[in-house]
């Protein structure tokens, strides 16, 4: 099975698995563990999906990692939650999920609720089934946001034609990140903005800052993202957390809103709507996203950040102009009649590689590129609002759409949180501490693996 983004020769291969990691099994549900029928999902298979759907084809994923990608299912999952049953206190996991914000539209979307009610339900039924906490990503990803702001004034004033360090490309897409490291690599890699993305920051505060409040062993606590694409899942091999021991990951298993929905739809829980936990253990804040229609919104709030803080200019509304297709859009702060700001979203593998052409050319005009590898943006990741024959549900995604926009737009600097962050947790926005933790190095291409598509 050829991967639809790429037109590599050498992303045609495809090597077969046993058809015994295909089939479908029965994960036992805690209910189950207990005697009890209530509960039972039937047959939950493990997501069927070919690693070559996303941007993680052939020349991205080894053998070793499409082991380790295949193990982040329902079934490791379960088996956490059931061995919880089993063991004695002392050995028992913390269970802690993450929720990503473009996730929460299609379980309002599947179950026709409103985001808060649909953030109610979810956080009950996991809970339900025994987890201990449920958070969203908000707070990630704003520190994220505030690091690439940041960045962005930093290679601006360093730029030169000697040493270009402009565009800065955005990372906080997975598929994009390999892709670009694994494939691409000079001159690519070296515009990538080096802020963590949200899921990594994340990662960082719920195995370091989290635990150490709860008073709890980083190895105690089992995490869980909840991410609307399977490359998340590929982002968590690469997760160790900052200041910890070697090897702790910050993510231990990635499930896709579509796995969820699905252990939902099976269910026979009684499940009672509970609200969102936070990781300062008091009252919830109120659901909230970044600016940006169908993405983590760095664009906008980037743009506003180097308007001010460059040229001293203050922008209302970001207006994006349409230019080759809708998932290729720019914006623009222009000053008699000089363009002082150039950025642009590109969406989708057939931008990108529009994007990288271009800049290998030097006939690049953006000073930042928001990058991400589905077209129409994170809603459309491909686990979520697709039909049972893969293909991307419009009017599902239209209904996403629609809800996203209702979620409050709040910048990410007017967040008390994340300053009390940088102040309890890093040792200040600019230590060494705050670099090492929301920031990362990205890598060159290795020699190339063999890669092989795999169901898991």
């Amino acid at each position: 099975m050829k991967c639809e983004h790429c037109t590599r020769k050498e992303c045609s291969k495809k090597t077969k698995t046993d058809d015994r990691e295909n089939a479908s099994v029965e994960v036992p549900s805690p209910a189950q563990e207990s005697g009890k029928e209530k509960g039972e999902f039937h047959k939950l298979a493990d997501a069927k999906i070919f690693l070559s759907d996303c941007l993680a084809c052939d020349s991205c994923v080894s053998a070793e990692e499409g082991v380790q990608v295949a193990q982040q299912n329902a079934k490791d999952f379960f088996r956490v939650l059931n061995l919880n049953k089993k063991c004695d206190a002392s050995e028992r996991k913390v269970l802690a999920v993450s929720v990503c914000p473009q996730s929460l539209p299609y379980f309002a979307a599947k179950f026709s609720l409103s985001v808060t009610d649909a953030s109610r339900r979810l956080c009950g039924f996991l809970k339900s089934l025994g987890v201990h906490y449920v958070f969203d990503t908000a707070v990630a990803a704003d520190l994220s946001v505030l690091e690439s702001q940041k960045e962005f004034v930093r290679r601006f004033h360093r730029h030169s034609e000697q040493e270009p360090a402009l565009p800065m490309l955005a990372s906080a897409c997975p598929g994009w990140v390999r892709y670009a490291e694994r494939v691409l690599g000079h001159p690519v890699t070296p515009h990538l903005c080096t802020a963590r993305s949200p899921q990594q920051i994340m990662g960082s505060l719920v195995k370091d800052y989290f635990a150490r409040r709860q008073a709890l062993s980083p190895d105690k606590i089992f995490h869980v993202i909840v991410a609307p694409c399977y490359d998340r899942k590929l982002e968590a091999l690469q997760e160790d957390v900052p200041w910890a021991s070697p090897g702790l990951r910050g993510a231990d298993c990635v499930l896709t809103s579509g796995e969820i929905a699905q252990m939902m739809e099976q269910s026979d829980l009684s499940v009672r709507d509970a609200a969102l936990d936070t990781l300062f253990g008091d009252a919830r804040e109120e659901g909230r996203r970044h600016e940006g229609t169908n993405s983590d919104g760095y664009l906008a709030p980037i743009f506003r950040h180097a308007a001010k803080e460059l040229f001293n200019e203050d922008v209302g509304e970001v207006t994006y102009r349409a230019l080759r297709n809708r998932d290729f859009q720019e914006v623009t702060l222009e000053k008699g009649g000089e363009v002082l700001l150039r950025f642009a979203a590109a969406y989708g593998f057939r931008n990108i590689q529009n994007v990288v052409l271009k800049l290998k050319k030097g006939k690049f005009p953006y000073h930042f590129v928001e990058v991400l590898a589905c077209a129409g943006g994170c809603l459309n990741g491909r686990g979520q609002a697709q039909t049972e024959d893969g293909r991307a549900d419009k009017a599902l995604l239209r209904e996403m759409r629609g809800i996203y926009a209702t979620v409050p737009v709040r910048a990410p600097e007017s967040s008390a949180r994340v300053q009390d962050l940088y102040r309890e947790w890093l040792d200040g926005a600019d230590s060494p501490r705050a670099r090492e933790t929301l920031h990362t190095a990205h890598q060159g291409p290795e020699r190339p693996a063999d890669g092989r598509d795999i169901k898991w």
